[in-house]
């Protein structure tokens, strides 16, 4: 009996497109982590990149649960003495960029090293309904019906 060992010319990658209104911001970042990393797959292997293309569009109508809006906070750090800078979910929403927000929860469930920034080139996030990957043909996906929030 052998053991089948995944190679890289065994990958197959899809395109995915997900349309965030109104989904809960935490659901929605474990389900992208989960296709970037390729853990759907039955041939995932931990060594290698075999996760698939995600497109999140309308990234700046994502929900958050209870206070997280308002109370949460992000830092960051200029890197000069006393350079600490802090802001909020609902700063960055309502800011130039809302899609970072999404960025930044799935880039934090991603493996810090080189194979998780790898991964996280296939992520791409628009805050509007357009995108310019319709040549790929992305599938939609919806898989959890608990990541809608109804309030």
């Amino acid at each position: 009996m052998n053991t089948y060992a995944t190679k890289p010319s065994d990958i197959q990658r899809k395109w995915y497109v997900v349309d965030a209104t109104g989904l809960v911001l935490g659901r929605l970042s474990a389900e992208i982590a989960k296709i970037l990393r390729g853990k759907h797959k039955p041939n995932f292997v931990t060594n290698l990149d075999c996760g698939d293309y995600v497109v999140v569009i309308n990234a700046d109508k994502v929900k958050l649960t209870g206070k997280k809006l308002t109370d949460k906070k992000y830092f960051r750090h200029t890197g000069w003495i006393g350079g600490i800078k802090e802001t909020t979910p609902a700063k960055i929403l309502a800011g130039k960029f809302p899609e970072r927000v999404i960025i930044k929860a799935v880039e934090r469930m991603i493996s810090r090293n080189p194979m998780g920034r790898q991964q996280m080139t296939k992520l791409k996030v628009y805050a509007g309904e357009n995108h310019p990957h319709t040549a790929q043909n992305p599938e939609v996906l919806d898989r959890n019906p608990k990541n809608k929030r109804s309030a």
